[in-house]
């Protein structure tokens, strides 16, 4: 058996920055540090972080007023950010910059007068962060038959803005109906879409060329990481998505196949060596790591997390 190992894969800036934050803030502050929803879309990383302290909910109303609270890589609603200011938590807002940088151009486009449409996934925390940053209607749209369907105000003043955890390709098939449908929109093409996110599908469609088998390491309620088997599956390739090697099956894989592993951008590397050690067991598995681009990307930390360390540091 011969193992392709993706590149890039697992964490990107975003996720690394939301972590780092929550690990920073218990160190701070110490124990409990209560998180707005899971920091990240992995269940393995939230274990470890809520052994170290780390108290995860769903509700404000469920943390003790004056606690510190971080709000996750995937952003919240005004109404949210107003909800933890009345009860006086101590805000962390771990909310990455690409998907803050959304929440700005939306509101912009709300400013000049447009009505908004986001490309997403209704429900996903994501989309329900971006869409609570705006007062007017909202219009929330996955695939390109729905943009028929869409009854706007003023055809002529008409935005959108994208998830940034979207497939590339099916992303770029709904702009393009609306564009049909709305010659004068404005958007930002599929800049929405995060570097990772793309630098990830595009290496799928690498290990498509030369895999017979695809095997994607992540959570199954990751965006980024369920976008990734499908990119896979796209491509004509058996594609299967794993939280942890436990979820593989000897079944998927011939003793002469040629598989590919990649992880989501939430997914810790740890995963993906387990995944290669269970197959390096079934198949005497080598593995060969492809070409691609190297990540340098860093964000910066939370102003009020780094003015917190600064006040503990004296």
């Amino acid at each position: 058996m011969q193992v392709i190992l993706a590149q890039p894969r697992g964490f990107c800036a975003g996720v690394t920055r939301a972590i780092d934050v929550v690990e920073q803030a218990l160190q701070i502050f110490g124990p409990p540090v209560y998180v707005l929803h899971e920091i990240v879309h992995n269940q393995h990383v939230v274990n470890d972080l809520r052994a170290k302290g780390a108290v995860f909910t769903e509700s404000l109303a469920k943390i003790p007023a004056g606690a510190v609270t971080i709000f996750s890589a995937h952003g919240v609603s005004d109404q949210r950010v107003k909800e933890a200011r009345e009860r006086g938590l101590k805000v962390i807002d771990a909310t990455c910059p690409l998907v803050a940088k959304v929440h700005v151009q939306a509101q912009k486009y709300e400013h000049d007068g447009y009505e908004l449409i986001i490309v997403g996934h209704p429900g996903h925390p994501e989309v329900e962060g971006t869409r609570g940053r705006i007062r007017g209607p909202v219009h929330v749209i996955s695939e390109p038959e729905e943009v028929a369907a869409l009854q706007v105000r003023d055809p002529e003043k008409v935005a959108y803005v994208t998830q940034t955890t979207l497939s590339v390709d099916d992303t770029v098939r709904v702009i393009a109906a609306l564009k049909q449908r709305f010659p004068g929109i404005r958007g930002p093409e599929t800049k929405d879409i995060c570097y990772a996110t793309q630098n990830r599908q595009n290496a799928v469609r690498e290990l498509a060329k030369g895999a017979d088998v695809i095997v994607v390491v992540g959570a199954r309620n990751s965006s980024n990481t369920n976008r990734l088997r499908e990119v896979g599956e796209q491509a004509g390739v058996r594609s299967y998505l794993v939280q942890d090697a436990n979820e593989l099956q000897r079944a998927w894989f011939k003793p002469e196949d040629r598989v590919g592993v990649t992880a989501g951008a939430s997914t810790p590397e740890a995963l993906v060596s387990a995944v290669l050690a269970k197959l390096g067991e079934w198949g005497n598995a080598e593995v060969h790591k492809l070409a691609g681009p190297e990540e340098h990307v860093k964000f910066m930390p939370p102003p009020e997390l780094s003015a917190s360390a600064a006040k503990a540091r004296g």
